[in-house]
């Protein structure tokens, strides 16, 4: 089995994120750094990642969390913020799919599985996600318009999506806005270049699956059919 998808079986991260981490030399095999993807990972083998024996995962999960503010999506934070791992402790090696901001809450997936992960991550497969936006005013037909069609975002980068429905109260307007692909705090910087002000960003919608009434800083590990609605 090859160094990559050794690793990504071990909970790791995905096949291809497995690329990086290892031409970064975070992996060992018997007791030597190993920047080859490609290593013929044997049976007698000893494999290290950031110095911590990994082993094939048979029992895959996949976690729903609702994040709530101020707590960091990544493994662990060198300035010693709180992380998402912090709120689901698990014997297995998590992997959080995506990103959502610091200030940004809802639903966020966690899992094991590195293949699933790859499919879920990977821009081609444009797996939808619904975003609930709390912003001051309403966005004009034109702004939708020019949104639909991709508008530039900066760092040479242009941000496209759907605007699904909006509801106006008292000068205020709930947006659900749908992506497909997801590039780096892309709505706050679509809401930023529209020049409409964003005050609660969250996410709802994940493929097929619902946030629903999962309460904020709750989680729930899905069932097999969930998962295989991911996987369509």
């Amino acid at each position: 089995m090859r160094l990559n998808k050794f690793l990504a079986k071990s909970g790791i991260a995905s096949r291809r994120k497995a690329d990086e981490l290892i031409q970064m030399a975070t992996t060992e095999v018997n007791g030597n750094i190993c920047m080859d993807p490609a290593y013929d990972v044997k049976e007698t083998d000893v494999v290290k990642y950031d110095g911590q024996k990994i082993t094939l995962v048979h029992e895959k999960v996949v976690i729903m969390l609702h994040k709530p503010t101020k707590v960091i999506t990544t493994v662990k934070d060198t300035h010693g913020r709180r992380t998402v791992l912090d709120i689901v402790p698990s014997k297995y090696r998590l992997t959080p799919v995506g990103r959502l901001d610091q200030d940004t809450t809802g639903l966020l997936l966690l899992t094991n599985d590195g293949d699933l992960h790859q499919y879920l991550s990977h821009p081609s497969n444009s797996v939808p996600k619904d975003y609930e936006a709390i912003i001051e005013g309403r966005m004009a037909p034109a702004q939708i318009q020019k949104l639909a069609r991709g508008i530039y975002i900066g760092d040479k980068e242009y941000g496209k999506a759907e605007i699904v429905s909006q509801d106006t109260n008292k000068g205020r307007t709930r947006v659900i806005i749908r992506l497909r692909q997801g590039k780096k705090r892309e709505i706050r910087r679509i809401m930023y270049r529209l020049k409409l002000k964003l005050l609660t960003l969250k996410r709802i919608r994940f493929g097929g699956l619902v946030l629903g009434d999962l309460p904020e800083n709750h989680y729930r590990t899905l069932t097999e059919r969930e998962i295989k609605s991911l996987r369509k």
